[in-house]
Parts: structure tokens; sequence; C-alpha cells
């Protein structure tokens, strides 16, 4: 147990100075907002024409750091990553579409959500603090104190996020189902397999409404 919880907190350092890891490439292309803008038009119906997504289902994309939403769709066209949905979307996407895709969400402003009820406190202590008895470390140490992640990282923005998307992707992590057995998966990946594994429920229940309300 010891082992494993040094090895995340290693990769939780690594990760937040910075250091790149992968490289993808869409990364070396430079990214056109105006052209990503046109090419948006169909991402609305599911993330809002702003990228503030209406449905709960659904992700906020508004603010997302360019170099995560590349390696998201670059994994999305690959099939590595597993959304049905999304699968066939991105499999018509040429590297230059991604990067202005990219540029046109990153460059739009978040709209945040409120939470309701008490678990949101425990979510707040859960995300700040972590809990080192059962392995878990603070989600703030990749995902930052306020939720804004880290783009050269590839640690996505979580704040203001859509709750019921965020639920599901924790599951997902837990059961190892994000990504394709076999194909290789993102750096950090293996990290949030082993963080997701460890939440109950109400931990997942608590993180999800106090990331729903983080400014």
């Amino acid at each position: 147990m010891k082992s494993r919880l040094v090895t995340a907190v290693l990769a939780t350092a690594l990760i937040t100075l910075g250091l790149p890891t992968t490289t993808l490439a869409a990364d070396a292309l430079v990214g056109n907002a105006d052209a990503g803008a046109a090419k948006a038009a169909v991402c609305a119906a599911c993330h809002g024409a702003t990228g503030n997504s209406v449905n709960p289902e659904w992700p906020n994309l508004a603010g997302q750091h360019r170099e995560y939403i590349v390696e998201q769709l670059t994994a999305l066209k690959s099939g590595m990553r597993i959304a049905p949905l999304m699968n066939p979307m991105a499999a018509a996407l040429s590297e230059q579409d991604m990067a202005d895709l990219a540029a046109h969400f990153s460059k739009q402003v978040l709209v945040g959500l409120e939470t309701s009820g008490d678990a949101w406190k425990a979510g707040e202590k859960l995300y700040r603090g972590g809990d080192a008895a059962r392995g878990i470390p603070a989600c703030a140490a990749c995902h930052g104190p306020e939720g804004r992640g880290n783009g050269p990282a590839r640690w996505p923005q979580v704040r203001a996020q859509q709750p019921a998307y965020v639920t599901a992707q924790l599951q997902h992590y837990a059961a190892k189902s994000r990504y394709q057995t076999g194909k290789g998966v993102p750096a950090g990946a293996e990290l949030m397999y082993d963080v997701a594994k460890r939440l109950t429920d109400d931990d997942i229940k608590a993180l999800t409404a106090y990331l729903q309300g983080l400014r």
C-alpha cells in the first residue's frame, strides 16, 4: 500500500510541475480559433454554443486546456478512449481540425454552476486534502486548488464541470473502462485508475457537488 501511494505521489509531483508527457502531432500545429468556431457548430448540440453544456451528462469545454482537448480528441479518433457517441465524431477530424477546435474552446468563458446541499463540504475536504489512510491523494495536487488543471501536463480543468459527467468518468476510471485495453493510455490515466477505485459512491457524490460549484 505504501509503495503504491509513494508512486502515486511521485507521479503527481512530476505532473504538477508541468513536465511534458507525450507529444501529439496536433500539438505542433497552430490552431485557428476562428476556424475552430465554424467547425464547432456541430459540437454545440451537446456541448453548447460556447462550450457550456446545458446537459449534465455532457462536459463543459469552455476554457478547457488546448493540450487536453487535442489529447482527448486524438484518443477518441484512434479508439483508445471509449465513447460510442464521440468516437465516430472524432474519426472524421484531421489534426488541424483538432488544433482549431482546441483553440476555439480554450478561449471560451466558462459559466459557473451552482451546487446545493451540504455534500460539497466533504468533497472540498477530499479534493484539497485527500485521504492518506485510504491512499487517496489530494485532487488539487494535479487539478489545482481552483480546479483549473495544468495544460502542458494535460491535466484537465475540472471546476464548474457537469456532475453527471464527472460521476460517469470517475466510474469509468474505477472500472478501467475509459480507455481500450491494449491501446495504451494517456499519461496520468494509470494514476486516475488507482485513485478512482478507492472512491466510494459517497466520495464521488461529494466531489461532484464540490466541483460543480468550484470557481
